[in-house]
């Protein structure tokens, strides 16, 4: 049986365009710039983002965790590696 995820997709993409438009954590704008200038389209450098930031909002909403800033920032500056993503 296959886990739905917690998060819509459609709301991660939404708060990664709020977050770049904020240039809230800044971080967000230079992954993106980073993952485009090294050869990374628009749309996959924002799937890989997403891939970040899910682990931190699924966080919030199963574990009632606080928002984990310096680890999303962390993960964000591995990219495109995902050391923290298990098959």
């Amino acid at each position: 049986m296959s886990q739905e995820p917690l998060v819509d997709q459609e709301i991660i993409f939404e708060v990664l365009e709020n977050q770049l438009a904020d240039n809230n954590p800044k971080q967000v704008k230079e992954t993106l710039m980073r993952l485009c200038m090294t050869g990374h389209s628009r749309e996959d450098a924002l799937e890989l983002m997403a891939c970040a930031l899910a682990p931190e909002m699924e966080a919030v909403i199963e574990r009632n965790e606080a928002f984990n800033l310096q680890r999303y920032t962390e993960h964000l500056a591995l990219l495109p590696e995902m050391p923290w993503v298990t098959e």
